[in-house]
This record gives structure tokens, sequence and C-alpha cells, in this order.
């Protein structure tokens, strides 16, 4: 579920039904050019879940008229027309569940507010009756036989689950030099504000999709940045919970310390509504039992519109500066903060950078750990990390054709979770991050969250030599496992950024706040326009 390759440093980062059309090959994919990249007139552009569950309410829409729009939409710019190629997957049952809940409505029964809202799920959340592969060629027939428990709770609060999304194979974690967006089973997801820029990772389709409209929201999942970068990079609002209060279970992993799954929408109110409906407490997760109190949390109701009156805000400028136009916009964001109110001041992560190779070797120790258990009970014949290398290599042609698995064979190497160089890395990181990083950030000027630029500017899509990362501002919640929301701040040249907030362990419910009030502030979000490339002005002559 990370968004990039761990390389020299890790502030970074996770068939009975067949695709409506069968994704690209993997060449295709990554150096087609879209035939047109401009998008019929869409009916629900922009709709919010409030909007949509109104128009339902009314008898102005029904479910089954909104998923087939989103159906259809997905056919005319996912499949064909710019060819975003974000949804690897179709549920074939999307119209059926529709009609149940439409006649559920019809009969006086509301679920809430999702009741008949069309969702997306990256394609590494078990979810019935579709493959869950982590976009590999070798789980293109895992079939769960059941719902991934935050699935489950998804449907029982009356989503429809319209399909799966592609991503990073392997939620970014094969290799130290992948393309983002890219899987062997489902080709390269383009990001919609420029079909030649990167759409980021792990959750590349997810992102991409719902900028685009695809679905009226979404769910991707994170160990460090798979959530936030593509959100960032889409124009979205991208929610990493802490380690937690969403469940695991049924989710192909990669880190039993960091990986969670979390909500990416067009607006923080969208975001709330999928986190008020996920976030559940999971027996059956090891991480559910750190959160003390389990009462139910309604997440809509810390949509404050004044809520920055009287903040505290950390900039946390050490993670500025890796881009310029970038940091203007950053500039304007933390203008706006005051204008709405905050007292902003500058804030230091005193043990900033000094986790990134013990995360790593975490990871490795854990993904093997992992990946193991989740294959022992998956539908594949592919039962280990070590058959899984093996058909890597069996299959090179179509699986490794840019990039190889060199994390997979470092994790291969790993012993079990009793060894004491893992046990240290994980104690380590998680002190540095979050009790004596974040933490003390935070005691140390009384502050409500701190504040940093999301992401670089999406970089152009290079399969030949992988991603052109520059910068992020995200690691320090990740590595932690405390939430971060990022919230759209601005564009540069026609590129979306975002901001990040970040807090302490179980504090959704302010970054909610904040984010909603600076959302309201600024109302940054420009919908996509799917150029081919971006659109530079003409240099002064």
């Amino acid at each position: 579920m990370r968004h990039l390759p761990l390389a020299a440093a890790l502030t970074l980062a996770l068939a009975a039904c067949q695709p409506a059309s069968p994704p690209p090959s993997a060449a295709a994919a990554a150096s087609a050019q879209p035939a047109q990249t401009t998008a019929p007139a869409f009916a629900f552009e922009e709709a919010s879940i409030t909007d949509l569950q109104a128009k339902m309410a009314s008898g102005a829409l029904s479910s089954h008229a909104l998923t087939q729009a989103y159906l259809d939409r997905i056919a005319a710019i996912d499949r064909a027309g710019p060819a975003l190629n974000a949804v690897i997957e179709l549920n074939p049952d999307a119209l059926k569940e529709a009609d149940a809940l439409d006649a559920e409505r019809k009969a006086g029964k509301v679920r809430g507010p999702l009741h008949g809202i069309p969702v997306l799920l990256k394609d590494n959340i078990d979810a019935t009756p579709m493959a869950n592969s982590a976009g590999s060629l070798a789980l293109a027939g895992n079939r769960p036989k059941a719902d991934a428990f935050l699935v489950a709770k998804l449907r029982a609060a009356g989503a429809v689950i319209l399909g799966k999304t592609n991503l990073s194979e392997w939620a970014n974690f094969r290799s130290t030099r992948s393309t983002s967006g890219w899987s062997g089973r489902g080709g390269q997801t383009k990001n919609p504000y420029a079909l030649d820029r990167n759409p980021c990772g792990s959750s590349a389709g997810t992102g991409s999709a719902i900028a685009a409209n695809l679905a009226a929201a979404g769910i991707g999942t994170e160990t460090d940045g798979s959530i936030i970068c593509p959100s960032a990079v889409a124009g979205l609002v991208g929610i990493k919970p802490t380690v937690g209060l969403v469940s695991r279970s049924g989710i192909i992993p990669i880190s039993v310390s960091q990986d969670t799954a979390g909500p990416m929408a067009r607006s923080v109110a969208d975001a709330a509504a999928l986190l008020t409906a996920i976030a559940a407490p999971d027996p059956a997760d090891p991480a559910a039992g750190e959160r003390k109190d389990t009462t139910p949390i309604d997440y809509t109701a810390h949509l404050k519109v004044d809520a920055l009156k009287g903040a505290r805000i950390g900039v946390v400028r050490k993670l500025t500066g890796y881009q310029p136009d970038t940091d203007a916009a950053f500039e304007a964001a933390v203008a706006a903060l005051k204008a709405a109110g905050a007292t902003v001041v500058d804030a230091e992560i005193p043990t900033l950078g000094q986790w990134d190779n013990d995360e790593l070797q975490m990871m490795l120790y854990e993904f093997k750990d992992g990946l193991n258990r989740y294959l022992a009970g998956a539908d594949t014949p592919y039962t280990s990390l070590a058959a899984l290398i093996d058909y890597n290599k069996a299959h090179a042609a179509q699986e490794m054709p840019y990039f190889g698995q060199e994390l997979f064979e470092q994790a291969q190497a790993k012993g079990p979770l009793t060894e004491p160089a893992y046990l240290a890395a994980r104690d380590k990181v998680r002190r540095l991050a979050g009790p004596e990083g974040i933490d003390a950030a935070l005691r140390k000027q009384n502050l409500d969250a701190l504040v940093a630029p999301a992401m670089s500017p999406a970089w152009p899509t290079d399969p030949i030599n992988g991603d052109h990362f520059t910068g992020a501002g995200y690691g320090a919640a990740a590595v932690a496992r405390y939430p971060s929301l990022t919230v759209p701040m601005g564009e540069v040249h026609g590129l979306p950024v975002g901001i990040v907030f970040m807090g302490t362990a179980w504090s959704e419910p302010r970054l909610i706040e904040l984010g909603y009030a600076f959302e309201q502030a600024t109302q940054a979000r420009k919908p996509p326009r799917l150029l081919p490339a971006v659109q530079l002005p003409p240099a002064a002559k």
C-alpha cells in the first residue's frame, strides 16, 4: 500500500467476472496515446453524496439509474476515449444490488447516507464475486468467498459496490524502481488531469476514477502514502486513518504495523460519510484493541465551517522546498488558514528522517509474514511469497517488462517476526515517528495539527526509469500509525496539489474539522479536463 518504491530514503510510502473490456497489454498501456481526450457530458459531474441522496429521496433518481450512469461513464472514458484504465474489474451484480436497495427505499427503509451510492474499491480488498489480485496475474483467479470486513460494513450501510480499481502492483511493494499505477493485470492507469502524467500510487486507480467521476467515492489503502499521494495528485480528499480504526481483515497486506484502508472522495463531507461507514472495531484485526473508546463516531458531525477559528496549526517547513510552485501554493494555503482564524506557527518534527532504513526492514519482515498468511487462505495455487517470486520469473515478459522484484526477494530472505532485528526496527520507528516525533511537535507548542504540502505535482509516467519522485509531507503520520488528511490547495500548471493535515492517534474528528473549514474557505478543487499533456504557457520573448 505504498505509493512509491523504497530506494535511498524511505520517507515515502500501500475469472467468472471479467472487466467490461480486457485491459491493454503492458506495453500498450504504458505507451498508447488516447484516441480522444474529451468526455461526453455527465449528469452527475462532481455530484456529492448528499446531492445524490437528496435526488433519490425525492424520487428524481434511483440507485439503478445512478449505477447505470456510472457504468456508462466508465465505458465512455475509462475503457474508451481517454482510456484512463482506472477500473480493473466491474461488479457483475452492481445493478442487482442497486435494485435491491431501491426496493428497500420504496418500502420505507433507508440505511443511511450511503444508501444506493456506488463506490469503487482498490483491487487488494476482498469483495465478492470479484477477484482480489493486487494487480498480479498470479492472483487473477483469486475469488474470495467472503467480503472483507470493511466491505461488509459498506454494504450494510447501503453502498453499491461498483467494481475494483487498478493499483500499483502489490501495492508498490515489489520493486525498488517501479512505475506507480502499473500492474501486470491492469496495465497503466493515467492521471485525468494530464494523461501523460502519473496517478501516483498505490491507490492509483481509485484516485483517477473518483477524480474523473467514475463513482461517487472510493476506498484506497495505505502503508506510507498510498492514499495521500494519489488523492493529492488527483485533486481529491483522502483520509489515512489511525491504524486500527478501519479493519484490515480481507486486505492483501504489506505491513501489519502500518497498513490501513481509508476514503478517497471529491470533498471532505463525502470522505467523512465513507469513514463513518467503515470505521468499526474488528476482533480479527490485531490493531483494533488499541482504540480504547470504540463508541461509533459520526464523522459528518465534524463538518464545521468555523473550525479554524482559534485553532493552532504547526507548519513543518522542513517538508517543503522540493518544488517552488508547490511551495507557492502551500504559502497561499497557510495564508488561508490564518485568514480563517487559525494561529499558525513554524513547527519541527525533531526525529524527521531518522526512521527510514528501519521502516524498510520492518516492512520486509512483515510483508513476508502477512502475505504468506493471506495466501494460505486465498483461492490461488500460489500459496507463498516464494511461489510468487517463481511465478514472476516464469512470466517475466508479462509481469516484469519494466521493473523487477527486488523487494519480493529481500522480503523472502527475512526470518520470522520473532527475530530481534525485526522487533528492534518496529519499536524504533514507532517511537521516533510517534511519541518522539509528531506528538513531541504537537505538545511543544500546544498544536491541534501539523501541516505540509502533501505531494509534488504529478510527474510524467516513465516505465523505463520509474517514478520521478521529488518530495512529500505525509511520511511521519504513516510511520507513527497516526491519521492524516489531504485536501486540495491549488494547482501547478493545471496539476492539483494538496495540503496534508497530521495529528496524534485517533484525532480524525479534529482533522476533519480543520480540513473541512480549509476546504470551504478555499474551494480549491477543480475537476479534470482529460488533457493529453500539461499545457504550459509560452515562454516570454
